[in-house]
């Protein structure tokens, strides 16, 4: 059974850091590039990093460029969000989202897993 589980979502004062990790099983994360996605209330979900499993390049939103890093662990089958220097705009549910594209970013349209969420809400 293929599953995409979020987790290390929570509450986090503005300035202040949370990592996120995304887990898979049933499939292999080397064989998909692994993103994440973000959807706060009345907006739409969009893209906020990326990683190749291929051969590790990354993307990343222009709004969390040197706050954020995706970094990834192959052994555990797992990704990371690190997010630094967090502010009330990052406030949104988090999703992680596994395409067999091997390449960065990934469009939503196009993903094959999706994770179920993880809350992060940032408090000014």
């Amino acid at each position: 059974e293929v599953q995409v589980v979020e987790s290390g979502g929570g509450l986090v004062q503005a300035g202040g850091s949370l990592r996120l990790s995304c887990a898979a099983s049933g499939f292999t994360f080397d064989d998909y590039a692994i993103g994440w996605f973000r959807q706060a209330p009345g907006k739409e979900r969009e893209g906020v990093s990326c990683i190749d499993r291929s051969d590790g390049s990354t993307w990343y939103a222009d709004s969390v460029k040197g706050r954020f890093t995706i970094s990834s662990d192959n052994a555990k089958n797992t990704v990371y969000l690190q997010m630094n220097i967090m502010k009330p705009e990052d406030t949104a549910v988090y999703y992680c989202a596994a395409d067999i594209a091997p390449y960065c970013p990934i469009a939503a349209m196009t993903v094959d897993y999706w994770g179920q969420g993880t809350q992060v809400t940032v408090s000014s």
